[in-house]
């Protein structure tokens, strides 16, 4: 049944950051143009038409300050794009203020850069279908505080590594047009995002989808098969500030920060690992699912259905109001695994308004000290064949809401814990409505589903 293998760390980071000095160059074809200085670089995009590759030499190219790499008006295909790469993976470094600035564009990747800048690189809403793909950023940290700043729809960002910041800022930021609107469909996956070690108390996020005031808005962005390590530049390593989004398949360890919802509604946590850092999942707002994460070894809060300065957030409200919590109603929160933290289950009382209608069912919940469960102020919450174990109380679970019984857990290869063949957990699951169709290693459910995120299977996994 031990058959999982995802957790090995060096070969895990290799996997999902673009290393300076990887000797991996790119082959000319018919339509690729090769350039060895910022000129050439310039008339080769200005020329560029759908399907062309503009190829850079390796090399240290300093953008003027007050310059920058211009893409302007340029419009691939969805199946042609104008593609800007580098020859080797982090062989073309890009310094000075600004790199490449991109207007009235679209369906463009860039590619395999080592970006040096000290202002942000910005997409802005006029252009769509932009992709930025196994680059590597390290921007000054005297330089403005966000180093990726999304605006335009359809942006892709995937295998890049973000890194070494020590000052307050953000990797990457998700906004939109206007102060309410989200840019839509922003999909962020197999990103290496690791060393953010700012100490402040806020400020220091890996990701932010949103903000307080776009908080309302669908965003429909997908956050998934990403690592996160040394995230310890704010306790929110993912922060979502706006609507309708899925953060599944991620993997924060040794990270200060978690996964928290801390505007908008609806959106569905999945499928990810949080292990050995300090906090775990946080949730605000209304309907979310949340569903499949394990969570272990966090030193502060694991999972917290979160309180209110207000019931919902409106578009009514003023500023100051909209920067409050609202508080969690009607969430489903099922099938997650929670071993060995601080503490497990928890809510919160220093705020006037209670999570109302929230579903918390076949979760698993494992821990050596304190409470398993930690409510504050609850109304009509729903608590259904949790199944309890280890040394720590039960706390104020509702005796119908839980079982206690020796899940039977082992350890497998990657360090992580999941059922054995002899698990009471197995099969015990009765939370219906709501869809869950396989587990966190993408193990079908079926139609009788084991308590807690793994689901017992003996075949290989299909996510690690």
């Amino acid at each position: 049944m031990q058959r999982r293998t995802f957790l090995r760390g060096t070969a895990v980071a290799a996997l999902a950051a673009v290393p300076l000095g990887t000797s991996m160059s790119v082959d000319a074809s018919a339509t690729d143009r090769s350039v060895s200085t910022l000129t050439e670089l310039q008339n080769a995009i200005d020329a560029a038409a759908p399907g062309d590759r503009i190829i850079v030499a390796d090399g240290t190219y300093t953008v003027p300050a007050g310059g920058a790499i211009n893409i302007s008006g340029k419009n691939g295909t969805s199946a042609a794009p104008i593609t800007i790469v580098s020859k080797s993976r982090g062989g073309a470094v890009l310094r000075g203020e600004r790199s490449f600035v991109l207007a009235n564009s679209s369906n463009i990747t860039i590619s395999g850069f080592a970006f040096r800048q000290s202002l942000t690189l910005e997409i802005p809403e006029n252009c769509s279908s932009i992709r930025l793909t196994r680059n590597d950023f390290q921007h000054a940290d005297t330089g403005d505080p966000y180093w990726v700043v999304v605006r335009a729809n359809d942006t892709k960002i995937d295998r890049n590594h973000f890194h070494n910041k020590t000052t307050t800022g953000i990797f990457l930021v998700v906004d939109g047009p206007g102060s309410t609107d989200m840019a839509q469909r922003t999909h962020i996956f197999r990103n290496y995002f690791s060393d953010h070690s700012f100490a402040g108390s806020n400020g220091g996020e890996s990701i932010r989808l949103g903000v307080s005031g776009r908080a309302l808005s669908a965003a429909n962005a997908v956050v998934e098969y990403n690592l996160f390590e040394r995230a310890d530049g704010d306790p929110e390593a993912i922060s979502v500030k706006s609507s309708d989004n899925t953060i599944r398949y991620n993997t924060i360890r040794d990270s200060r920060g978690g996964i928290v919802l801390r505007h908008g509604n609806r959106s569905r946590v999945e499928g990810n690992y949080l292990i050995g850092g300090e906090e775990g999942v946080r949730l605000y707002g209304n309907d979310h699912v949340v569903v499949n994460n394990y969570l272990a070894g966090l030193s502060k809060r694991a999972l917290v259905v979160g309180s209110g300065t207000t019931r919902d957030h409106n578009s009514g409200e003023t500023q100051e109001e909209r920067r409050g919590n609202d508080a969690c109603d009607r969430a489903v929160i099922a099938h997650n695994t929670l071993v060995d933290n601080a503490e497990t289950l928890s809510g919160e009382t220093n705020r006037t308004y209670e999570p109302q209608g929230v579903v918390i069912a076949d979760n698993l919940l494992v821990g050596g000290t304190g409470s398993l469960v930690a409510m504050g102020a609850t109304t009509g919450f729903t608590w259904r064949t949790n199944m309890l174990w280890g040394a720590a109380a039960n706390g104020n679970i509702p005796s119908g809401g839980f079982t206690r019984a020796d899940p039977k857990l082992v350890a497998g290869p990657d360090g992580v814990f999941r059922l054995s063949a002899a698990s009471p957990a197995i099969g015990a699951a009765t939370l219906t409505g709501t869809t869950v169709a396989d587990d966190i290693d993408g193990d079908q459910r079926g139609s009788t589903r084991d308590i807690g995120a793994d689901e017992y299977a003996t075949q290989p996994a299909l996510r690690h």
